[in-house]
């Protein structure tokens, strides 16, 4: 397994582009949370660094660099209209996809419990992992590096049309289950995974007469967001 792992982080670096000075941040970057409630210990028995901190990180590299890039593409456009792209562009969903699209999934670091229920597939796991990714290329290179790599992984994403944004998916799902004549949409808590200081909460939305959609969050009301999102999306309302 740890064959399979290590060709898989080699496999994910050269789809990256970025030869890492250090190669311990990218192994950070792809080290879940899960890890450090003692899954796992490096030859020496200390615990390896989760990829917290490099997520929170990331996700301020990326909106930096989201918003570089609409500023030269978006010349005319008011700040709305820029808000809503970068929005699109920097949620979990489509950081998500940008790490499928790399293999992050089998080259990330997990917990034995957390890897058979499917972690390596998760969509709020994936999506940190990438966003510690682009920290760790930050941290290693700089924001020339950071910037290289993002042109090259979001170029399908930047590409493609703009993909409407909510800033409150729960209201517009009330609204268009009321429009559908249905009553107001439910969540449930199906899981609660991880620590009690870094949680992932799985919710499922429903609205009567349609297929329950579930997501995850890393707080309860981030998993609600982002299920009214995913089903709003289904149902093509978005």
């Amino acid at each position: 397994m740890a064959d399979r792992r290590a060709e898989a982080v080699a496999a994910l670096a050269s789809k990256l582009g970025h030869d890492f000075r250090d190669p311990s941040l990218l192994d950070q970057a792809l080290t879940h949370a899960s890890v450090g409630e003692g899954a796992e210990r490096d030859a020496r028995g200390r615990l390896f660094l989760d990829n917290q901190r490099m997520e929170f990180l990331g996700d301020r590299v990326l909106g930096l660099l989201v918003a570089e890039r609409l500023m030269r593409d978006l010349p005319t456009a008011d700040e709305g209209e820029m808000s809503s792209r970068l929005h699109a562009l920097v949620d979990k969903a489509t950081c998500a996809r940008a790490a499928e699209a790399l293999g992050v999934g089998d080259a990330m670091r997990l917990s034995p419990g957390e890897a058979k229920q499917g972690g390596r597939r998760r969509e709020g796991a994936l999506g940190d992992a990438m966003e510690a990714i682009l920290a760790a290329v930050w941290l290693d290179g700089g924001t020339d590096a950071a910037r290289a790599v993002f042109e090259r992984i979001w170029a399908a994403e930047l590409a493609a049309p703009p993909r409407k944004s909510l800033t409150n998916p729960k209201s517009a799902l009330q609204e268009w289950a009321l429009g559908q004549g249905k009553p107001l949409p439910t969540y449930r808590i199906v899981e609660r995974t991880g620590s009690d200081h870094a949680p992932t909460f799985t919710v499922e939305a429903s609205v009567a007469g349609y297929a329950p959609l579930t997501a995850q969050g890393r707080s309860r009301q981030d998993a609600e967001k982002a299920a009214a999102i995913g089903l709003l999306q289904r149902e093509g309302v978005i």
